[in-house]
């Protein structure tokens, strides 16, 4: 599929499956409400557990009422884009729907090229696995098609993609606290 294609899907609020950094995930807006839900139902996601979200850049936090301070911005720089995913606070109400009561999300700025091309031109993007959960992840677009059928509005084939999850860090105070070593390695 070409990539305006799928642009213009993800725009209007479509759902697909695509190859990220790491594994297949299931995308969609994270900027609408009502595809974020159609993801949950899709992958029998429980309510509680909020989403990762792929970003093209820093300035891409603002859209979600987060604000980093030097110190963090410099060492996010340095970092992305990785298969590296940090949790950042977040207490916006407006954003309820994502962080799902936990007052906080998850970001990731994937290493791969044509993915942050296609999140320039979309805008954030929630990604969670391409599975349902408590399921395998998807490691081909086959096995992705096995688990949503004709319930997404495409599906982009990357091949087989077999990978350890990204990294998973939060900021504690100006220090980085490592909660999940996946691909990206932080000593």
């Amino acid at each position: 599929m070409n990539s305006k294609r799928m642009i213009k899907i993800l725009k209007n609020g479509g759902v697909g499956i695509l190859p990220t950094d790491t594994i297949y995930g299931i995308v969609g807006s994270a900027l609408n409400k009502q595809v974020v839900e159609r993801i949950y139902k899709l992958r029998r996601r429980s309510q509680e557990k909020p989403m990762i979200t792929l970003i093209s850049s820093l300035d891409d936090l603002q859209n979600f009422s987060i604000t980093l301070i030097p110190e963090q911005k410099e060492k996010l720089n340095k970092l992305w884009p990785n298969p590296l995913s940090i949790i950042l606070e977040c207490k916006n109400d407006e954003f309820f729907y994502l962080h799902r009561g936990t007052n906080s999300l998850a970001f990731r700025m994937p290493s791969d090229q044509s993915l942050l091309d296609l999140l320039n031109s979309t805008g954030p993007l929630v990604a969670p696995s391409a599975n349902f959960e408590g399921q395998k992840p998807s490691e081909t677009v086959g096995e992705a098609k096995e688990y949503f059928k004709d319930s997404v509005e495409f599906y982009e084939d990357g091949g087989k993609l077999v990978s350890a999850p990204s990294t998973l860090i939060r900021f504690k105070g100006n220090n980085i606290e490592v909660l999940r070593q996946g691909k990206f390695k932080i000593n």
